[in-house]
């Protein structure tokens, strides 16, 4: 049973479960929380979950930078009355939980990171970018290029910004045919955060040299996002990566308890070192 919540800077989420605190990172930046689809797999523990600001039922004032929204996250854990909860962050939220170890370790007891934006280079964009392009077919990658020439130009209504959801989606999974849908009910503004992950970049894999916070690195073999986003920042770290065999960037929903497993593991034996693959 899920219990609701506002945090002070107007964040709305939710708890459900009992035992060891969990706090869940949604992706994105600008989507609608979606981690409730990993909830089926950690029972047991604690859960809390939030969407971040700029879609409702949170503020939907800005500003829409880095520093804000990782603030927001210690926001939620102030609500909460969490310490130094673990942390699961996924994608963006995976990036957002980087920048938390990078400025307040204190307040995470152990992060587990899902398949994310990395903090050396650019973090894999472009490799990520070039890997959606060459798995979609060419009549979804030209309207893809259009939306984006319009963006440049103005901000794209609501139904642009789906449309270029519904028709990228599939191409994050290991294959089209594998594809499913996750629910969207909003969008934030997402220009100001991309400004601002990229303007924050080249600091941060240097802000985490020396972080001890045990950590830990998900990856699914299939993902479009490179290993490399995963393995380059685990090595500043000393953070052991579960490479996911046959797995696309949603894990859990074509391998359902893998992430629960990399958690497990997680808190049983926290600073474990090197890379392993972590199938079935």
């Amino acid at each position: 049973m899920r219990a609701e919540f506002v945090s002070s800077r107007g964040l709305a989420g939710w708890v459900a479960g009992s035992g060891p605190e969990v706090v869940l990172l949604h992706g994105g930046p600008g989507m609608s929380d979606y981690m409730e689809s990993l909830l089926p797999e950690l029972g047991g523990y604690r859960v809390a979950s939030f969407q971040q600001r700029g879609v409702a039922p949170s503020t939907l004032d800005g500003p829409y930078d880095v520093p804000t929204l990782r603030d927001d996250a210690l926001d939620v854990f102030d609500t909460l009355g969490w310490k130094a909860p673990a942390v699961i962050g996924h994608s963006w939220g995976g990036h957002l939980l980087l920048h938390l170890l990078a400025a307040a370790p204190a307040r995470v007891g152990a992060a587990l990171v899902v398949d994310p934006l990395g903090a050396v280079g650019d973090g894999g964009l472009a490799e990520l970018d070039a890997e959606v392009d060459r798995r979609l077919p060419t009549r979804v990658t030209a309207r893809l290029r259009e939306l984006d020439a319009l963006a440049e130009a103005r901000a794209l209504t609501p139904a642009e910004v789906q449309e270029s959801l519904d028709l990228a989606w599939p191409a994050y999974f290991s294959s089209l045919e594998a594809a499913q849908p996750i629910p969207q009910t909003g969008h934030a503004p997402s220009a100001e955060t991309w400004a601002s992950i990229r303007a924050e970049m080249p600091r941060l894999a240097e802000r985490l040299r020396g972080c001890t916070v045990p950590t830990r690195f998900v990856h699914g073999e299939r993902d479009p996002m490179p290993l490399t986003a995963s393995t380059d920042t685990a090595e500043i770290l000393g953070a052991p990566v579960d490479v996911l065999p046959g797995d696309g960037h949603f894990c859990w929903l074509e391998d359902p308890g893998c992430v629960r497993r990399s958690l497990d593991r997680l808190l049983s034996s926290p600073r474990a070192a090197g890379p392993t693959s972590a199938g079935g």
